[in-house]
């Protein structure tokens, strides 16, 4: 795997966005969303996406700039209109504003309409944590999940996290697909030619699928059968139905649909911990679950949502982000199709 030092794929990224015509104004945030995901080791979420996601802007189906216009609903909270533009962006300006609500009401609500893929629900929940804040992202996508007992997809599926901030800014992060697994995952498999373990995939007659090109084209399963299908649910009304984003097949897929806008729908929560005590004292009061947790059972063997996150930041910052080479080649031609460059 190639290393890149996360300046120079920051500076890439950046580069690449300004020459496909992002508004400068935006480009900051997206980069910095990108080089996130991939400084935490979730790089099917990092400057990966870059190729597909400028494609749709040139496509017009992401607007930039994106006249992004926020409508308050009560003191605690407010609706985002992100206009077509980058989920990123729009995912960005939620949580602000959802920190900003809860430290002046001591709750804040933000639900997003017309976005599109906003990245990994961690990026947010770390974002809050920055402030001092428990929170919850959630986002719904195209359907590509059956409901319980069903095997046509009808949900996507449909990242659930929440974090909350420690003493040593290695925040608490649990950040997962309300499928029995992602879409991003089935994609990786298919490109490293790994069957797919059963009772996670069906076709359109039900039947159990493990051929990645197969699953590509079948229908992913809720996890753990109707627990993911509840919390599956949870997360299109609240970030679907309630803010007025598409939901279901009202939702288009980023990588099949180029007809139509993403319509993604985004829900923001964030508390604000001291109104319920002193930052320092919940500090204190985590640090005490976390040792009970970590202690249950043998040494280094249980370990706390979000850990792996901080130990692959820690790794990358020191040695470069790794870049596998399908990634590295699909930006070096996309830079040389944009007239830029990069530094490999």
């Amino acid at each position: 795997m190639l290393r890149v030092p996360a300046p120079d794929l920051r500076a890439v990224a950046q580069a690449l966005l300004r020459a496909s015509g992002v508004d400068g104004g935006e480009v900051e945030a997206i980069a910095d969303n990108l080089l996130w995901n991939d400084l935490a080791g979730r790089t099917n979420h990092g400057v990966e996406r870059l190729p597909i996601l400028l494609r749709r802007v040139q496509a017009g189906l992401i607007r930039t700039p994106a006249r992004m216009t926020f409508r308050s609903l009560s003191e605690a909270a407010a609706l985002l209109d992100a206009d077509d533009g980058f989920g990123q962006v729009a995912g960005a300006l939620a949580t602000d504003r959802a920190v900003d609500l809860a430290r002046a009401t001591g709750l804040g609500v933000v639900g997003v309409q017309r976005s599109n893929f906003y990245g990994t629900g961690a990026y947010y929940i770390n974002r809050a944590a920055g402030a001092g804040m428990i929170s919850i992202a959630l986002s719904n996508s195209f359907p590509k999940v059956a409901a319980e007992g069903g095997y046509r997809p009808v949900l996507g599926t449909n990242p659930f996290a929440f974090g909350a901030p420690r003493r040593d800014g290695r925040a608490l992060i649990v950040d997962m697909s309300t499928a029995g697994l992602a879409g991003s995952t089935v994609r990786a498999h298919q490109q490293d030619g790994r069957d797919l373990p059963e009772g996670l995939v069906v076709d359109e007659d039900g039947r159990p699928v493990t051929d990645p090109d197969a699953a590509m084209r079948g229908t992913l399963l809720p996890a753990s059968g109707p627990k993911g299908f509840g919390l599956a649910l949870m997360v299109e009304i609240l970030s679907g139905v309630l803010t007025g984003a598409g939901v279901s097949s009202q939702v288009a897929s980023m990588y099949k649909d180029f007809e139509r806008h993403g319509n993604s729908g985004h829900f923001i929560l964030a508390l604000d911990i001291a109104r319920w005590m002193p930052i320092e004292t919940f500090y204190d009061r985590l640090e005490l679950l976390a040792g009970m947790v970590a202690s249950s059972g043998g040494e280094g063997c249980v370990r706390l949502p979000g850990d792996a996150r901080w130990d692959a930041m820690a790794e990358n910052r020191e040695q470069g982000i790794a870049l596998e080479d399908k990634t590295a080649t699909a930006l070096r031609e996309l830079a040389g199709a944009l007239g830029t460059a990069v530094p490999w």
